[in-house]
């Protein structure tokens, strides 16, 4: 029994990792390389808090002239330290300019992208490889310390105050308090 509370408590523990881990120097945007298959027309920066977040990115003459075709994919990043799952956006295409917009939610810490190729004969690289590009929130939480234009001391401008993580510390809580409800329930029937 005591594993089926143990569990569920080490999950929760888990998912309390910062999302900062890997994610570079906190508030300085992750860009592509010179030698990427693709240049960045226009990117909104920093992001803003359920505001239009747009990129459009170029694809090289030499990738679009050989029938590369590109796949963009996001993830948002909130401050309490989870990221949804990626999404392969719909682009808008125009030749070789790749567009896309996405609206972030409030109290994001950043948005992640990147940009699949895939070439002719059907090979698929992912731009970066292993991690992500990014754009950083104009508040942000990271490394125990906020960050960005729209930041205060203990929070966001327009959040009031706020403590990133506190919903996850609840859960732990209310998890912590079940565990020790249901042990004790069952050493009172044996």
């Amino acid at each position: 029994m005591r594993n089926r509370v143990l569990v569920p408590l080490l999950m929760m523990l888990i998912m309390t990792i910062p999302t900062s881990i890997g994610a570079g120097e906190g508030g300085v945007d992750t860009n592509p390389d010179e030698d990427d298959p693709f240049t960045v027309v226009s990117r909104d920066t920093p992001s803003v808090d359920k505001e239009v977040w747009s990129l459009s990115i170029e694809m090289s003459e030499e990738a679009y002239n050989n029938g590369t075709t590109f796949e963009i994919i996001t993830q948002i990043c909130t401050n309490d330290g989870i990221c949804d799952p990626p999404v392969t956006m719909d682009a808008e295409v125009d030749e070789r300019i790749h567009s896309i917009s996405l609206t972030p939610p409030n109290d994001h810490t950043y948005v992640n992208w990147r940009v699949k190729a895939t070439d002719s004969e059907g090979n698929k690289t992912s731009y970066p490889h292993g991690d992500w590009f990014k754009t950083w929130s104009s508040c942000y939480y990271n490394e125990g310390a906020w960050g960005g234009a729209d930041s205060l001391s203990d929070g966001c401008a327009d959040e009031g105050e706020s403590t990133p993580g506190f919903s996850i510390m609840a859960t732990l809580a209310a998890l912590s308090i079940a565990g020790v409800i249901i042990t004790r329930r069952e050493s009172y029937q044996k």
